[in-house]
């Protein structure tokens, strides 16, 4: 994984823009543009651009960061990208960690991705990407704050997504018609299915298939968990993570079909104790800004992630009172898992004022939306979905191998599980496919869900890269030239993916059982693409480059741990440390291993000396890995720092 209010359409909110002059040297809108080797993009509105010689250089609001775009006659890659920096800024290139090499597209006879190295104090970006066509490099480098890249991600996709060779025309599937999923086509999803699992170690996926809004396939491949014989079928639960929110405003849809709320409604009238940061934003916010990651609130995951034992439905509604937007409404596509569940909690309000939240929610999502699709196994009772059959979860160890992943930080998506809760099978979930593809009718013919309503989840309330857009729980992308509505979906050891192309009633859902499977997800809807268009073979190859580029990037990381944590380092960590946001942290021996201990969850770390000076703790343990602890020190005190994407966190020794 990112759209402005229906009262407000976006006739309206050109209006406002044109009343509100960009400010000097911004550009007022998005405009196509065209490097002086001829490349083609397009450039962000909101964001300058000046242009010298061969050399351009794009600033967003936000001053601390740039993306550059140079062009280059260099023989090679590596020259190209030297010509760029000294264009840009000599002697400011980095020292590089890693080359990469994805396969080239959109006309581009070659690529190369080059990282450098940083370290975590300066949350720094700082990437370069040549493509060439022809005897010309296009070198693009971002140099910048994280913090900055992560808000202003749709924009640099819209850069990156559009950047093009001249007299380049995208591969399209406008105006075709999708061939029959016939046994011969679903027999090569299959093997595309089998094959991806082999690549990326995954264990076991469940998939299902729709075509001309029949169901024709259901089915698994590969084993529930790692060590034991039991296989995936089309009724293994696996966690759908981020999948539920689509499911979300399905009973929003049914409840404004049923008059209880309009789309259009200010939240405080729906549910008066709602907040979202001042009162001036509280003010402003509708049903549907809930879920259209449109209202400018930024991706805040770590307070959830970190504290949730004693959380509930109720406190995940106050949490949003404690966080407050970074960008206008409408602005800029930023996700956010606590919006999305207060969209929930509140549809949940509106079904039953006088239930608790969270059973008020999972009682009108059992009734409205999985009982009449007939997901009788869909549920968000983590002990029932446990206790049947179910995939448990999968991740790497700190030597890259595959491991049967700790369950409890998926735990911790439960009090807020209107984002991403759900427990679902193939055989369920692709039933909540074949409504959307038949706009709100069941297979008997009665009708669950006005298409009105229904459709309101897929309009473009804010822009997603160069060719798609984000509704409410909903993405639609239009990168082929046939609308593709979409998600995803990550939890711990699970990665999901739901897609359908409403202009040829086809469509698939696939569920995987290991944090690897996320790289499957882009790959499968390529092929999927394929075998009903007959398109471009790239597939196979793309899945080949990711997985060989992960594991490259993977390696190159391992090199600078040092795993269990260096003792000597270790022994000047503090035994208690406290976060007012997150809680306590308690550093504890396991045999040679130094543990940080949450409360909720634990992890062996490891150290890692950074090119700063600093020492980062690192967590390893499948299922709790990557987060990344800092040591400082302020008022003569220990410190651990945490970062994720616009925000930073604090834990301070205590006594």
């Amino acid at each position: 994984m990112k759209f402005a209010a229906l009262l407000v359409s976006w006739v309206a909110w050109a209006a406002v823009a044109a009343q509100d002059p960009a400010p000097a040297g911004r550009l007022p809108a998005d405009r196509e543009a065209a490097t002086p080797g001829g490349a083609a993009f397009t450039a962000p509105g909101g964001w300058s651009m000046s242009v010298s010689g061969s050399l351009i250089v794009m600033e967003p609001p936000e001053a601390d960061s740039r993306v550059v775009i140079f062009d280059s006659g260099a023989a090679a890659a590596d020259a190209a990208v030297e010509a760029a920096w000294a264009a840009y800024r000599p002697g400011g290139k980095r020292a590089l960690r890693q080359k990469l090499a994805p396969p080239p597209r959109e006309g581009w006879g070659e690529v190369h991705v080059y990282l450098y190295e940083t370290s975590p104090n300066e949350r720094a970006v700082a990437q370069a990407v040549a493509r060439r066509a022809g005897s010309t490099w296009t070198v693009v480098i971002l140099d910048g704050k994280q913090p900055t890249f992560e808000k202003r991600a749709a924009a640099l996709g819209l850069i990156l997504g559009s950047l093009r060779p001249a007299g380049h025309r995208r591969e399209s599937f406008a105006g075709r018609k999708a061939a029959p999923l016939n046994a011969e086509r679903l027999a090569r999803m299959k093997e595309f299915i089998e094959m991806a699992m082999r690549k990326l170690d995954v264990p076991g996926v469940g998939v299902a298939f729709i075509d001309n809004g029949k169901i024709v396939y259901e089915g698994g491949h590969g084993i529930k968990e790692l060590g034991k014989p039991e296989k995936v079928d089309a009724r293994t639960l696996f966690m759908a993570a981020s999948n539920t929110k689509g499911m979300t405003t399905l009973l929003l849809a049914k409840l404004v079909d049923e008059g209880k709320v309009r789309w259009d409604d200010f939240v405080t009238r729906a549910y008066p104790r709602f907040k979202l940061g001042d009162a001036q934003t509280t003010r402003q916010v509708r049903i549907e800004h809930l879920i259209c990651a449109c209202t400018g609130l930024p991706r805040q995951d770590l307070p959830w992630l970190f504290e949730f034992r004693k959380a509930t439905a109720a406190l995940s509604l106050e949490l949003l009172g404690r966080m407050q937007p970074t960008s206008g409404f409408g602005e800029v596509f930023q996700y956010s898992n606590i919006m999305a569940s207060g969209a929930g909690y509140v549809a949940g309000y509106l079904y039953n004022p006088g239930m608790e939240l969270g059973a008020a929610y999972d009682e009108a999502m059992r009734t409205k939306i999985f009982e009449p699709l007939g997901m009788h196994s869909t549920t968000f009772d983590y002990a029932r979905a446990l206790k049947g059959n179910h995939a448990g979860p999968h991740s790497t160890d700190v030597n890259g191998r595959q491991n049967a992943a700790s369950m409890d930080l998926n735990y911790s998506i439960h009090p807020h599980r209107p984002a991403g809760g759900v427990w679902t099978s193939p055989h369920d979930l692709i039933r909540y496919v074949q409504l959307e593809l038949a706009r709100g009718l069941l297979p008997n013919g009665e009708r669950l869900v006005s298409e009105t309503n229904l459709l309101a989840r897929r309009k473009p309330y804010v822009k997603v890269g160069a060719y798609g857009s984000y509704g409410m729980g909903l993405q639609v992308d239009n990168t082929w030239g046939t609308p593709i509505v979409h998600h995803g979906g990550s939890m711990i050891g699970f990665k999901s993916h739901i897609f359908f192309l409403p202009e040829h009633g086809a469509g698939a859902v696939l569920l995987t059982n290991a944090d690897t499977g996320s790289m499957m997800l882009g790959p499968f809807r390529r092929r999927l693409l394929e075998v009903l268009f007959d398109g471009k073979p790239e597939a196979v190859e793309d899945l080949d480059k990711a997985a060989e580029n992960y594991k490259a990037v993977q390696a190159k990381y391992r090199e600078r741990l040092v795993a269990p944590a260096d003792r000597e380092a270790a022994s000047r960590l503090a035994a208690r440390y406290a976060s007012p946001d997150l809680g306590d942290l308690a550093v504890r021996r396991r045999g040679s291993s130094t543990v940080f201990d949450l409360g909720e969850w634990r992890s062996a770390v490891a150290s890692r000396k950074n090119d700063d000076g600093t020492l980062s703790f690192i967590t390893i343990d499948p299922g709790t890995s990557g987060f990344e602890f800092v040591e400082s020190r302020s008022d003569g005190k220990r410190r651990l720092i945490v970062r994720e994407g616009q925000h930073e966190y604090f834990f301070t020794e205590v006594p």
